[in-house]
Order: structure tokens, then C-alpha cells, then sequence
């Protein structure tokens, strides 16, 4: 029995048939009833000639396409239409795009003096070009006590650069070269329309690979990391970055990320290297980026609000206190979290702020760390306004008002103090 008990899906004959073939009398046969309709081939003849027609139709009408063209000309369009769809060939696309405005950076230092082969890496983009010079981008670490800086075009054309500014807490800074050459200027994408699963590419100077890239995708479009302004172990400071799984290496930081348009969508800045894993890469979003860059071509850096304080944050498991140096502090049991003035320079000292005070809350706000300290300033803090700061003094809860200045010079800041 099939799977349907009816004559037509049964591949056996039924009883029914048989009883009528076994009635009907010798000679006689059923009528043969003239098909009506058309056959299969003449459905599917017609069917591919309407879909042929179609498509001309559409390439007459997207690319202008008229009767004088020579028919080498729709082959061509039809051709580049279908290069266009590729997913593996608008990799390509985007690449020859966006590569020509990557750029090698050559670190040089006291040992590459003697050996070339020493000085650090890194990578940059050109995003601009006025008056004779091309403007670049890259991150602020690649250029880190930066001796000479050399910039390798990606036509092989080799100049000096000039730091224009650089901002630490953001990791990006602006390079200049002079002449003008080949240099190609990125166009700029839009980091906040980025999708998880979106393609991306890579481009850079991976272990002095100049012009490598390498593809993924977007595994996570605003990550906040974590990080250590001071490289001391203690997180001071939230980046917020895109995830991507294509692959980073020493000598990445600084290069671009691009879409399938070859527009920059961000910077390439760090990756996690440790046993077990891998595809772990990140970016800092263009529109961050270029927030950051506007100000250095402005002012030579980023002006954000200063207080002046070099702090401990009071539960850190890194340096925890003893129970001498918080009966020292004089702090109620139910104080468990707050900063620790260590010193006290500018703007905090001028409001009064000294050595053991516990800063607990700005403008009313819980402050429990010095990154949440660091976050409220540049997040809800301009340079002139007010701040209202809460903290505990020999146990005893203060407060005082403080007036932010923009921050001093590093030759004006003691050795040591903090960049808040």
C-alpha cells in the first residue's frame, strides 16, 4: 500500500481498475481524450525566454543601455553586474579601494639605529590632504617614545613624519608627510550603522607585511574593554571597540578596517592573545575616531576636563589595603567602595582635596572606582564647569566645589600624577 490510499499517489494497481478491465468486453477500449493545455517543454521553453527578456529589460533601463551601443557593451555591463554580486569579489573591490590610503609606520629607536630590522611597527591611514601634505591616522601606542618616524606609502615611497598630536585614553594620533605622491584618501563610513555578521577587511603591515589583508566579520558591534591607561594592572579606563574575528597581528594597530563599500569604519587597535584563543580582534569605531582627530587637528589634543588627582581605588584587588591602612582612613564600616586621594594637584588641591581623603560621589553620583571617576569627567564634565565632589575625611563626610581647567602640559605635571 503507498503512502496515500488513492489511485494516484498507489504504485500498485487497484482492485477498483481491475474489476472495470475485467468487465469491459474484448476489443473495446476507452476512449483517448486529447490533451488540453501545454506540454512541460513549452512551459519551460516559454518560462526561460520571459526570464531572459527580463533581465535585458533590466540592464537596458539601470544602465542606459540603447540600441546604438555596440552589443560588447551590454556583455561588459552584464559582466561587471555579476563581479558586483560576487561576495569574494567585492572583497576584492573594497580592497583596491582602501589599500592604496594604508600606510607602513616605521618606529625607530636607539636599537634600530644600529639594526634596522628593530624598530617597532605599525600601520596608518590617509584621511585627508591639504596644502602639499597628506594627514594620517593610527594609534597612539604605534608611535609610543617615538624617536623618527618613517611612513612607507604604499607605492614604496618613503618619508618622515611629524606627530601632529596624539591622545593617550582614546590610543589615536595624527601624522603628517610632506610632498605630494600617489597617496590615496580613504572615504569615511558610518560606525554606527555597523551590523554583527557584516563583512569586513583588514588592511595593514602585520609583522612588516606592508599592505596584507585579511577578512571576517563583525562578531560584536560596541564591546567594552577593559584596559590599563598605565599598563599598572588596574583598569582605569572603558574602551568601546568592534569586535571582528579577522585576524590581527603585531604590526596591525593603526590599519584600517573597511567594509564592503571601502569605506573606513574603523581603526584596528588591539587583539587577545592568550592559550585557547583566537578570532578575537578589535577597532575603534570610526565616528570615535574622528571625534578624537577633529580636536587634534584643532588644538594639537583632546581637551577634556582636569582635575588633578593621583588616586587608589579603595577595594582594587590588585592593591588592596590592610586592615592598618584602612583603620588609617578612619572610614565608616559601611564605606566599602571609593577612591583614595593619593595626591592632590591643580583644580583638586585648589578645592581643598589632600592625602587620605575618600572621594565617594561627584555631583551626588556614586563614584566607586577611579574608571568610573575618569568616565563621569570626560562623559558628563567640560573644561570650566563646577563639580561638586563628595568624600570622607577622618570619617567624617565634606564636600567641597571645584572648578575643572583643561589639563596642564606633561613638563607641567609632576612625575607620576595621573591623566584625570
Amino acid at each position: 500500500m503507498g503512502l496515500f490510499d488513492d489511485d494516484f499517489y498507489s504504485t500498485k494497481i487497484s482492485r477498483r481498475y481491475l474489476r472495470r478491465s475485467q468487465n469491459q468486453k474484448p476489443g473495446w477500449r476507452a476512449p483517448k481524450h486529447k490533451k488540453k493545455g501545454l506540454s512541460t517543454w513549452q512551459v519551460s521553453l516559454i518560462s526561460s525566454l520571459l526570464s531572459a527578456t527580463f533581465v535585458v529589460l533590466l540592464f537596458i533601463l539601470f544602465s542606459g543601455f540603447n540600441a546604438s551601443k555596440n552589443p560588447v557593451d551590454l556583455i561588459n555591463t552584464v559582466s561587471a553586474w555579476e563581479d558586483a554580486t560576487d561576495p569574494f569579489n567585492r572583497i576584492s573591490m573594497a580592497a583596491d579601494k582602501a589599500s592604496p590610503s594604508v600606510v607602513s609606520i616605521l618606529n625607530h629607536n636607539e636599537y634600530s639605529r644600529i639594526n634596522p630590522e628593530d624598530a617597532a611597527l605599525g600601520s596608518g591611514v590617509i584621511f585627508k590632504q591639504e596644502n602639499g601634505k597628506a594627514f594620517i591616522i593610527t594609534n597612539s601606542h604605534v608611535i609610543s617614545g617615538a624617536d623618527d618616524l618613517e611612513v612607507v606609502s604604499s607605492d614604496g615611497l618613503s618619508r618622515k613624519a611629524e606627530i601632529i598630536g596624539q591622545d593617550s585614553i582614546d590610543d589615536i594620533a595624527v601624522l603628517s608627510v610632506e610632498g605630494k605622491g600617489s597617496d590615496s584618501v580613504i572615504e569615511l563610513g558610518d560606525s554606527d550603522k555597523l551590523r554583527a555578521g557584516a563583512t569586513v577587511i583588514a588592511v595593514g603591515n602585520p609583522l612588516g607585511l606592508g599592505g596584507t589583508l585579511t577578512s571576517g566579520i563583525i562578531s560584536y558591534t560596541s564591546r567594552l574593554i577593559p584596559i590599563s591607561l598605565n599598563q599598572d594592572g588596574v583598569y582605569d579606563w572603558e574602551q568601546e571597540v568592534i569586535q571582528i574575528d579577522a585576524a590581527i597581528n603585531e604590526g596591525n594597530s593603526g590599519g584600517a578596517l573597511v567594509d564592503l563599500k571601502g569605506h573606513l569604519i574603523g581603526i584596528n587597535t588591539m587583539k587577545i592573545s592568550d592559550t585557547g584563543v583566537e578570532g578575537l580582534g578589535f577597532a575603534i569605531p570610526v565616528n570615535d575616531v574622528m571625534k578624537t582627530v577633529d580636536g587634534i587637528m584643532q588644538y594639537g589634543k583632546v581637551i577634556r576636563p582636569y582635575l588633578g588627582v593621583y588616586s587608589l581605588d579603595l577595594d582594587n584587588p590588585y592593591a588592596p589595603i590592610d586592615v592598618a591602612q584602612r583603620k588609617e582612613l578612619n572610614l565608616p564600616e559601611n564605606v566599602t567602595a571609593g577612591v583614595i586621594v593619593l595626591e592632590a594637584h591643580g583644580p583638586a588641591k585648589s578645592a581643598g582635596l589632600r592625602l587620605n581623603d575618600v572621594i565617594v560621589q561627584f555631583d551626588k553620583q556614586p563614584i566607586a572606582s577611579t574608571r568610573e571617576l575618569r568616565k563621569y569627567l570626560y562623559d558628563h564634565k567640560k573644561v570650566g564647569d563646577t563639580l561638586e565632589i563628595t568624600f570622607y575625611r577622618d570619617g567624617k563626610v565634606q564636600t567641597a566645589n571645584c572648578k575643572l581647567t583643561d589639563k596642564p602640559s606633561e613638563a607641567e605635571i609632576e612625575s607620576g600624577l595621573e591623566d584625570r
